[in-house]
């Protein structure tokens, strides 16, 4: 009797047939590819772009995608007015002063920070005005001498030191221009920009509204964490895990719970995923082995752009895009999963937003012990960067399976080793991304 009529006979759907007969598992991945080919073929195949804006207060929009380009409507400062504590004067008045020759000034009047321009008077030549930090310049004064260079005399003072034109003199417009771009599209709002914004009286700003991302655990084994554990059962860390790193790259995670070993099932979670947001994330049932199903369930709903990358740890890591819209494929390990969102889900966060991933902060180190990579792989070195004697050690750590996240909260770094080296010896100098900060002295 053939397959076909064997399958037939027992009404099994494709998969449960194929994991009876053991077939079209555990065969290991047909390809293998570069995880920079991966990415510049994921970004092409994914059209889908966050699009809609939406206005927020100014202190709201810290962290936040700006929408469009923002314009200085006015100068700032909205006048020149002195950088220092000091006189107004002329500076052509004392370009020959000195110790040895004393310039004498009349002293006319006195400027308060949070005078009004209008009521500021004219100097003319051979006179000074005491002025403070802040306050409007006197009209026709062009510098600001400081006080430790002035003596105070009668009727005036004697200038010590020569200025040039304009120092110590805040610029009308020096810090932004009217009809300036202050702040562009698809920056992402930091502190700084907030104060620039305010010093512009800006209020409000149109920010993207916020990319919201399924994300969905795959696995008979698996309960939520806060449910009883019960014997061959495994608590769910990876999902929290990821859904936090949703929230710290600024998304709105939506969460599909766990679909168990059924093909129907995972399609279906995936499905509403994808009509609820602007793409999923799968856990698990990656691989190739009897039970990883998640790849022909998504190639009901779309086209898988890569399965299987030269990675470690995260080598069942794949992408497929539905209408568009990505689906990351991410191995169930916690490990490895968080390196599957470091390598692929922000910089397609970014992609879809118009705006450049930010960079983690990098530090070069003398490493520990040998590490080896295996050839043509890329290799993501969970390591503890520590001061040792004013030199920076970075140690590889000794447990570094995919599912050891200790090996996350015990380091505070990653060491990544390229395809074209084969690993890095005892004392090499090598440059790590930094995950929390350096630790130093008996913080090791």
């Amino acid at each position: 009797m053939s397959l076909n009529l064997v399958k037939k006979s027992l009404s099994l759907p494709e998969h449960e047939f194929n994991e009876v007969l053991g077939l079209g598992r555990m065969k290991g991945f047909k390809t293998l590819i570069k995880v920079s080919e991966a990415l510049e073929r994921f970004r092409k195949a994914v059209v889908h772009r966050i699009e809609e804006a939406e206005e927020v207060e100014l202190m709201d929009a810290l962290g936040r995608i700006c929408a469009e380009d923002v314009k200085a409507l006015m100068d700032v400062p909205p006048y020149d007015r002195s950088a220092v504590d000091g006189y107004a004067i002329i500076a052509e008045d004392v370009f020959s002063a000195s110790p040895m020759n004393p310039i004498k000034l009349k002293l006319v009047g006195r400027i308060l920070a949070g005078s009004t321009p209008s009521t500021i008077p004219r100097i003319e030549r051979g006179e000074a005005v005491e002025i403070m930090t802040g306050a409007p310049m006197p009209l026709n004064a062009n510098a600001v001498v400081m006080v430790e260079d002035v003596k105070v005399v009668e009727n005036g003072i004697e200038v010590l030191k020569p200025v040039h034109p304009y120092r110590n003199v805040s610029r009308r417009g020096e810090d932004f221009k009217r009809g300036e771009i202050v702040i562009k599209r698809g920056v992402r709002v930091k502190p700084w920009h907030i104060g620039a914004l305010a010093s512009l009286n800006i209020r409000k700003l149109k920010v993207l509204r916020r990319p919201r991302i399924s994300v969905l655990s795959t696995g008979d084994e698996l309960i939520e964490f806060g449910e009883e554990l019960k014997p061959g059962k495994i608590i769910n860390s990876t999902k929290p895990m990821l859904m936090a790193l949703l929230l710290e790259e600024g998304c709105v995670p939506l969460d599909l719970g766990i679909a168990g070993d059924d093909v129907d099932e995972i399609h279906s979670k995936i499905l509403t995923g994808l009509r609820e947001s602007d793409g999923v994330i799968v856990t698990g049932g990656t691989s190739v082995g009897v039970k990883d199903l998640v790849p022909e369930a998504v190639k009901r709903l779309g086209e898988i752009v890569f399965h299987g990358l030269r990675m470690r740890p995260g080598k069942p890591t794949g992408a497929a895009v539905s209408a568009g819209k990505p689906i990351f494929m991410l191995s169930g390990f916690p490990v490895a999963a968080a390196i599957g969102f470091e390598v692929l889900v922000r910089p397609i966060l970014a992609h879809m937003q118009r705006c450049t991933i930010e960079p983690r902060p990098k530090i070069r180190g003398i490493i520990t012990r040998r590490v080896v990579n295996p050839p043509n792989t890329r290799s993501y070195v969970r390591v503890r960067v520590f001061e040792s004697d004013d030199k920076v050690m970075v140690e590889p750590l000794r447990l570094t399976g995919s599912g050891i996240l200790s090996s996350l909260t015990r380091g505070n770094g990653l060491l990544i080793i390229p395809e074209e080296l084969e690993g890095y010896d005892e004392g090499d100098i090598v440059e790590v991304e930094l995950l929390q900060p350096i630790w130093r002295g008996d913080e090791k």
